[in-house]
């Protein structure tokens, strides 16, 4: 197939075209990830902006949220909170949201609440560099205190969170795991994030029937066995008042990062086309040239 124009001519063979489409394809698909990227990372800052101006609340108030009501059901649930657990905000959301059968959205949700440490769990996050020094995140499980003693009165279960309080340095080799100092009551501050896991690859769990345990995800489905009450369905990050080093960053490279990325990628995949065009076209004689011109 043979195309003519601007006094050039390109023969096109389809073995050479696919391979460049094909080749074109690999930077358009990275193109369109990183926009897709950018666009979860808005999504997220914005839903965290939300929970931001909503309020704070505490772990009681999570379990509610997290088990939609209706109408009535969450009426009577909402008296039950004190104002100090949960602003008038995040009681409309959940009224509105439980009268129209929408599931409250947890990722981002900002908690604050005075915690007991259920020791002697703590489970060690393995492979964290900070600042170029290898070290683990420390994650514990609490229970909220005003939830667990509200419990204790009505003979319900209380309900437990994992927190992440930041990062500890590494000792000695692999088999030398640090031994945090855990408060037995401390106040949670931080960012409920519900997608906390990824690819694992093994075993996530190094049980060796002491305490700390060396874990490679702080997923609440693996380590919920540990635990005899409720445990909710994500993981706190603490923010601030932590014994740790806290690093954590809801977005670590912001959604203008990520648009200036897939431009990138998409200017390379038009480059990949235009060398591949300027490689296969052929000057036309000027005789031809001549004759498509009077053609014309």
């Amino acid at each position: 197939m043979k195309v003519s124009a601007f006094g050039h001519c390109w023969v096109l063979r389809w073995p050479w075209v696919l391979a460049v489409l094909a080749v074109a394809a690999v930077p358009v698909g990275l193109s369109v990830w990183q926009w897709q990227r950018g666009e979860d990372k808005l999504a997220t800052l914005a839903r965290i902006a939300q929970w931001e101006r909503e309020g704070a609340v505490g772990l009681a108030r999570l379990a509610e949220l997290h088990a939609p009501v209706g109408r009535e059901a969450a009426g009577v649930a909402t008296a039950r909170t004190t104002p100090a657990q949960s602003g008038d905000s995040t009681r409309t959301l959940v009224e509105d949201r439980a009268a129209q059968g929408v599931p409250v959205t947890l990722d981002g949700m900002q908690l604050d609440f005075e915690a007991r440490w259920i020791a002697p769990m703590v489970w060690l996050v393995d492979n964290r560099i900070v600042e170029r020094q290898p070290g683990y995140d420390v994650v514990i499980a609490v229970e909220d205190v005003a939830d667990a003693r509200a419990a204790g009165s009505s003979g319900a279960a209380p309900r437990a969170a994992l927190v992440n309080l930041g990062w500890i340095a590494a000792e000695g080799g692999r088999d030398a795991l640090p031994l945090p100092a855990i408060p037995s009551q401390l106040r949670v501050q931080g960012i409920f994030r519900t997608d906390v896991t990824g690819l694992l690859l093994g075993a996530n769990v190094e049980d060796h029937g002491r305490w700390p345990m060396r874990i490679q995800q702080a997923g609440p489905a693996q380590l919920a066995g540990w635990l005899a009450v409720p445990l909710a369905p994500g993981l706190i990050y603490q923010q601030q008042g932590s014994p740790f080093h806290v690093h954590y960053r809801p977005v670590v490279l912001p959604p203008e990062r990520h648009r200036g990325y897939a431009l990138q990628w998409g200017l390379i995949a038009l480059a990949v086309i235009g060398v591949a065009l300027a490689a296969s076209a052929r000057r036309l004689p000027a005789a031809s040239r001549e004759i498509a011109h009077e053609q014309s």
